[in-house]
């Protein structure tokens, strides 16, 4: 399988197992009527703000992420998910995604995704004596691949793996921000098998009566 082909299939068994409620869970609230959040707690897209459209603007700038940050995110991007026959990361503008998603994070979180971007560079600066979105790209390539898998002690993987290899785990971490990102944009989903038409109209619950569910 090519790389895309993997990564898209991951993307979809993840999505499958998100979806899937607990049995429990389900039946427990087969029957209930649960009232709409107050306005206040919906978030831009309940409220049905298109955040696309501020994300395509031609003046865009980043809300979380500095002028580095952004551009080493739309080079990384661009390698891990890059354009074939389809559009790659840079045209699913994934870097903007990511930044819009990152400024309503948890400063937490938005420390993990810094970390994992600043490990990058301060092993591309350790190898090559440059930040990375600066590499040539035969020495961005090779740095990836000294990542993509965790490091060994000897022999083969296994029980000889390194524990908390940390050059693999940001990259793990960066690798699922890009993915899902991609993924999530009508670029993305196209590729996934979406028809590009929008549901309409509200969503109407079960209307048969309480038991008599078939």
């Amino acid at each position: 399988m090519k790389r895309r082909e993997l990564l898209r299939a991951g993307v979809v068994a993840g999505a499958v197992a998100a979806m899937r409620p607990p049995v429990a869970a389900a039946q427990s609230t087969q029957n209930a009527t649960i009232p709409p959040p107050p306005e206040s707690q919906l978030t831009p897209a309940g409220r049905g703000v298109d955040a696309s459209n501020d994300l395509a603007a031609a003046n865009w700038k980043p809300l979380f992420l500095n002028e580095h940050q952004n551009e080493t995110l739309i080079v990384l991007s661009e390698l891990i998910m890059p354009a074939t026959d389809t559009p790659g990361a840079k045209e699913a503008l994934v870097n903007r995604y990511i930044d819009l998603v990152l400024a309503a994070e948890t400063p937490e979180k938005q420390r993990e995704f810094l970390n994992s971007l600043s490990y990058l560079d301060s092993e591309s600066i350790r190898r090559c004596n440059n930040t990375f979105r600066y590499l040539a790209r035969e020495d961005q390539d090779g740095l990836l691949h000294a990542m993509v898998y965790p490091r060994i002690a000897g022999g083969w993987a296994g029980d000889n793996v390194i524990p908390n290899d940390p050059g693999h785990a940001h990259f793990e971490a960066l690798k699922e921000r890009i993915v899902m990102a991609y993924y999530s944009s009508q670029i993305g989903e196209k590729e996934l098998g979406w028809d590009g038409a929008f549901a309409h109209g509200p969503y109407q619950g079960c209307d048969h009566p309480e038991g008599s569910h078939k």
